[in-house]
């Protein structure tokens, strides 16, 4: 089989959000390389839990995403953050998870990209991605008709397929995000990045098991 990239994130991800950079990268640089995007589904309440929960904590650590990984979280996303008491945010990872499982049936090749856009359209320009709206500029943008998108989304299927991908997430034993793994064979994965990791790091641990491979055969 051919070596698959797997890349499992969640948009409401902070740090995958400061690695969609390194990630975008490394899928231009290894074009032969398949990338799976996996939604984890970090946060799936049982009942609705207001931004507030979570601010105090954003507060800090989005800084130190900053400081670590040059990425610029917007004005409009901090709003919430920094007011979760006027903030209408019920953060959960179900609905961008389906988006993607929709999106990867139109243009597989780009879901890097596209996670990466779901991200920035939150952590940047400060969109609710429980919100059906958050994702119809990213329609006008990939030429994706708003009336098939906006089905599928209401559809079991890919509801389904989501939460596919936060099981298979879970099998895959990754427990933080983000992080990527290549798949070589069946049963064999290499755990190439957890946590954030620059470029350089992740470059050079892809290269090392990518020659081995070439070397065994």
């Amino acid at each position: 089989m051919t070596p698959t990239l797997f890349y499992c994130y969640d948009a409401y991800c902070g740090w995958c959000y400061g690695f969609s950079p390194v990630m975008k990268q490394i899928h231009e640089q290894f074009p032969q390389l398949p990338v799976e995007v996996l939604s984890g589904g970090m946060i799936l309440p049982e009942e609705p839990v207001s931004i507030a929960a979570t601010a105090g904590y954003i507060q800090k650590a989005y800084k130190t995403v900053e400081e670590y990984t040059g990425i610029t979280f917007g004005p409009d996303y901090l709003w919430h953050i920094n007011n979760p008491d006027l903030s209408d945010w019920f953060p959960n990872s179900e609905k961008p998870a389906i988006a993607l499982c929709i999106f990867k049936e139109f243009y597989p090749e780009k879901q890097v990209v596209f996670a990466s856009d779901l991200q920035f359209a939150l952590h940047f320009e400060g969109r609710d991605l429980t919100d059906d709206e958050a994702y119809r500029h990213l329609l006008e943008k990939y030429s994706i008709n708003p009336e098939t998108f906006y089905e599928k989304l209401k559809s079991d299927t890919y509801k389904e397929q989501a939460y596919y991908e936060f099981s298979l997430v879970k099998q895959l034993q990754v427990t933080g995000y983000p992080c990527v793994l290549l798949q070589v064979n069946e049963s064999k994965f290499h755990l190439l990045a957890r946590g954030f990791t620059d470029y350089e790091t992740l470059e050079a641990r892809l290269i090392n098991v990518l020659k081995e491979l070439n070397e065994d055969q």
